[in-house]
């Protein structure tokens, strides 16, 4: 069986990608091949994982200026002209769809050949190319029931998760530690806000620390700006990049973090409650309508960030929760409601019957 795999650009996408290439081959023996770009992460990542990768040439076509959308649009017949070439080269039984900017070529390119094709959707609010698409494809597998009426023969599968974020099982003793993650890159608005409140929230949670993630070029500024806030050294930290996330899950009480599809997805598997803060400018803003599903569930508690303009509000918010454990451990048994512990395994299967 041979699949082709389209799309990338963030983490967020190519990372679940890899996870169900890896399934596919040890379930069903599968040859693979991705198509992305050379902007995204798929460049070095697919590589390191040991799979092919073949590049084309397409940009952005949502939240661009209208030089970058008109070059897009002008590069787009191209791009699904090298996407059907490859498909005749490669020969695959099913084109797999993941998200971002080399998904749409490599799928209209796969429906113009009658190849099969899955869409993968990791957010609550489908991203634009899996819109245009979506009720051309032949099935779909999606992270949320609010995104199955965008496609023909939507699944809800999940998200892959690492395994280690499923054997988080109890919550940490006392005394209580905040986790505060922007993403690998850290978060502008997190790093600029927190330290100024950090006195105040130490002051008013007994016993409380907090383990920052500032992204590598921000970490002196935000370390300088704890020290200016005259909080207990002894009980902040800020590191540039955290390697051992489930580690990181696992000896916090509270996650502070943006909403991203995969955040939510470990969140879930951990059974971590959350403060989620969904970043504005996300595309479609989606990240706004994947936290309102976990503050649905009960899982987690939502700010805009529009009321970080006022501390005192993130403040407020922080402090109620720290303070309620079991508050807390009523949010993470509902975040143990939306995981999806085999989600890899089930699009992989889903996968082969298309590919018959």
């Amino acid at each position: 069986m041979r699949v082709l795999i389209a799309g990338g650009g963030t983490g967020g996408h190519i990372i679940p990608a890899l996870a169900v290439a890896h399934e596919l081959v040890v379930r069903h023996s599968a040859e693979i091949l991705f198509v992305g770009t050379p902007r995204g992460m798929e460049s070095r990542l697919v590589p390191d994982a040991g799979f092919r990768l073949r590049l084309i040439d397409i940009g952005p076509l949502k939240n661009v200026s209208v030089v970058t959308r008109l070059r897009t649009a002008l590069d787009l017949p191209r791009s699904i002209f090298a996407c059907r070439r490859i498909i005749g080269e490669f020969q695959p039984g099913v084109v797999f769809g993941v998200g971002g900017y080399a998904s749409g070529p490599g799928m209209a390119a796969a429906l113009q050949l009658r190849i099969p094709t899955l869409a993968f959707e990791p957010n609550a609010m489908p991203g634009f190319a899996n819109r245009l698409v979506g009720r051309r494809v032949q099935a779909a597998a999606v992270n949320f029931p609010a995104a199955a009426k965008w496609f023909r023969n939507a699944e809800v599968t999940g998200i892959p998760v690492r395994p280690e974020f499923f054997s988080i099982t109890s919550p940490p003793p006392p005394p209580p530690r905040l986790l505060v993650f922007g993403g690998s890159q850290g978060a502008r608005l997190f790093n600029q806000t927190l330290p100024k409140i950090a006195r105040s929230l130490l002051d008013a949670v007994p016993g409380l620390s907090i383990l920052h993630q500032s992204g590598a070029r921000h970490a002196e500024s935000t370390r300088a700006a704890y020290e200016a806030s005259g909080a207990d050294p002894a009980r902040w930290q800020v590191e540039p990049f955290l390697n051992d996330m489930p580690t990181r899950f696992a000896q916090a009480h509270l996650v502070m973090a943006r909403s991203g599809a995969s955040t939510v997805a470990e969140l879930a598997a951990a059974g971590k409650p959350a403060l989620l803060i969904p970043f504005a400018a996300a595309a479609d803003d989606h990240q706004t309508r994947n936290a309102e599903v976990m503050v649905k569930a009960g899982a987690a508690a939502m700010l805009a960030e529009r009321d970080l303009e006022t501390p005192d509000t993130l403040l407020d918010a922080l402090a109620r929760l720290l303070n309620a454990p079991d508050t807390l451990a009523a949010m993470s048994a509902a975040a143990r409601t939306q995981a999806h512990p085999h989600a890899a395994e089930r699009i992989a299967d889903r996968l082969a019957d298309l590919a018959g």
